[in-house]
């Protein structure tokens, strides 16, 4: 995977608080801030798939497929984004006919 460069002003103190965390972690400030780039980017598109399906914008399946999860996965998370399944006749229908 070819690598790019991405530059990013952040407050002193912010910089301060990376440089204690990626110590205490016993890894370098880099490591930290793609570890966090990729929880973070993780998080968002799970919240924006969440809200998708909770507008019935789309289905559990795509929602899943917006957060970058497995349908399994995406219906484990639900209970912790305070959805319900929400998944019918016509919506396995759906499922099945994209396999």
């Amino acid at each position: 995977m070819q690598k790019v460069t991405v530059s990013l002003r952040l407050p002193e103190c912010e910089v301060s608080r990376l440089e204690c965390t990626a110590q205490a972690m016993g890894v370098d400030r880099s490591t930290l801030l793609r570890w966090a780039v990729r929880r973070g980017t993780g998080a968002l598109l799970l919240e924006r798939a969440c809200d998708a399906y909770r507008r019935g914008e789309v289905t559990l399946s795509h929602a899943a497929e917006i957060a970058g999860l497995s349908l399994r996965d995406m219906i484990l998370r639900l209970r912790d984004q305070d959805l319900v399944l929400n998944y019918g006749p016509e919506d396995l229908a759906a499922d099945l006919q994209q396999l």
